[in-house]
């Protein structure tokens, strides 16, 4: 029964909706859309990256060096490929926060992390870092201007809209 009314709300709203555009008018759903996705924060890893790219130009030298020709020459060269590849990989794939009505969700150990609002013990909000602590565990998410370069200003701001908004602490460094 819950399917069939769902159903029939969209099918209801859709003509709604092309009676709407042809008054010229925006859609019902118009305000609702950008929030339901939720608002998305990205950063970039640089910090990271940086330090593979010194690893590889390391064993390059270090390679290059070595006195003894042919021995392991392509192993080292196929490490010197991999610390690029792994610290473009890095670069490249941006992390982010993403806030949305009653949920938060990240990506961390190469998967996507969600944070349900009633999971949440407090927010700590600082100029150049977000802290988002957990309750029961000791885990934290930090968002951090410095080494992620996140917009820390705008994201407090959205946070603070959120924890009101589901009744969370918010605390002020």
């Amino acid at each position: 029964m819950a399917r069939s009314w769902e159903r029939m709300v969209q099918r209801n709203s859709q003509k709604v909706n092309q009676q709407r555009k042809k008054a010229g008018k925006d859609s019902i759903h118009a305000s609702t859309v950008s929030t339901k996705s939720g608002d998305v924060y990205r950063g970039r890893n640089i910090v990271l990256p940086v330090v593979l790219i010194g690893l590889g130009i390391m064993y390059w030298m270090v390679g290059t060096l070595d006195e003894v020709k042919g021995n392991g020459s392509l192993m080292n060269w196929l490490g010197i490929v991999l610390y690029f590849a792994l610290a473009a990989l890095l670069f490249f794939r941006r992390p982010y926060l993403k806030v949305e009505r009653a949920r938060l969700s990240t990506f961390k150990f190469n998967r996507e992390r969600f944070l349900g609002a009633a999971d949440i013990e407090k927010i700590i909000l600082s100029r150049g870092s977000v802290v988002i602590k957990h309750k029961g565990k000791r885990m934290k998410w930090i968002f951090s201007r410095l080494i992620n370069r996140y917009d820390t200003a705008v994201m407090g701001e959205r946070l603070e809209q959120f924890a009101k908004a589901n009744s969370i602490v918010v605390e002020h460094e």
